[in-house]
């Protein structure tokens, strides 16, 4: 549904750049039809060397050529940028929004400048692996948006990796489980390192056996479909060293800590939107 599409990003920062790589990696659009507004020189001259897209004057520019609008600026200045495209966006335009925190009620706020407009409006909460294709967006719909524009919004999040549709109450729960989550693991995988060095590994080679670890395990909760309760049951062995290792990660209340910090990021993701 992209081919015939002009996309256009507003903000050309990290999370624009995995999804501009993302969608011409899979050969979902033609870099001919990709447009970004960037004020900063550096990165306007990164993106059109290394991916051949094109880009405009300023935000009003883009908005005119750009049927597709993918709002990728930092959240706290999101409100004043819309205000200045408000103008020229209509029904017809998809925005979708990549800034963390804002409520779609808002975004439809700023572009409508008090009048009554029909807008179509996206809001996603995509994760940091996206940047290389392998991370998680959830997406939630305003109220005008059909089904084929939601299909657009999935197809363009799914190049970068994987996407599920949940209801914008739901947003807050997302952003403390997989948008605050690789931070978790990337603490998991630090203290496991430092576990190997402890044992007496060195740091190169505990690192390539936490990694892998981490990833393998991953994957064959993904490719299998099992629980992960049950394959954590198959690597235990009675009177095993596994279940020695578990025994001490359930007196460290590591499945309790690992919820609190879920729970404890949610209720802050729900603070900072108001």
């Amino acid at each position: 549904m992209l081919k015939n599409k002009k996309i256009g990003f507003i903000g050309g920062g990290n999370m624009a750049e995995a999804i501009l790589k993302g969608m011409l990696s899979s050969s979902l659009i033609k870099a001919s039809n990709i447009f970004v507004s960037e004020p900063n020189k550096s990165r306007q001259t990164f993106l059109t060397t290394e991916f051949k897209v094109k880009v405009v004057k300023g935000n009003l520019d883009l908005v005119k050529k750009a049927d597709v609008l993918i709002v990728a600026v930092k959240p706290q200045i999101i409100r004043e940028v819309l205000k200045d495209i408000a103008d020229q966006v209509d029904s017809k335009k998809l925005v979708i929004s990549v800034a963390a925190g804002v409520p779609i009620s808002q975004i439809e706020n700023a572009l409508s400048k008090g009048k009554k407009k029909k807008l179509c409006v996206v809001r996603t909460m995509p994760n940091t692996p996206s940047v290389v294709q392998e991370g998680v967006t959830a997406i939630t719909a305003g109220k005008r948006v059909g089904k084929p524009d939601l299909k657009i919004s999935h197809e363009i999040f799914q190049a970068v990796g994987r996407t599920v549709d949940v209801s914008e109450e739901q947003i807050d729960a997302v952003t403390g489980l997989s948008g605050s989550g690789p931070a978790y693991i990337f603490m998991i995988i630090e203290a496991l390192s430092d576990a190997g060095v402890k044992m007496g590994l060195s740091r190169q080679v505990a690192n390539e056996l936490t990694v892998q670890t981490v990833l393998g395990s991953a994957l064959l909760v993904r490719e299998t479909g099992t629980s992960p309760g049950e394959l954590k049951n198959r690597v235990t062995s009675p009177g095993g060293t596994t279940i020695a290792g578990l025994h001490a990660l359930e007196k460290g209340s590591l499945r309790a800590t690992l919820m609190n910090a879920v729970e404890k990021a949610t209720l802050r993701s729900k603070e900072l939107a108001h």
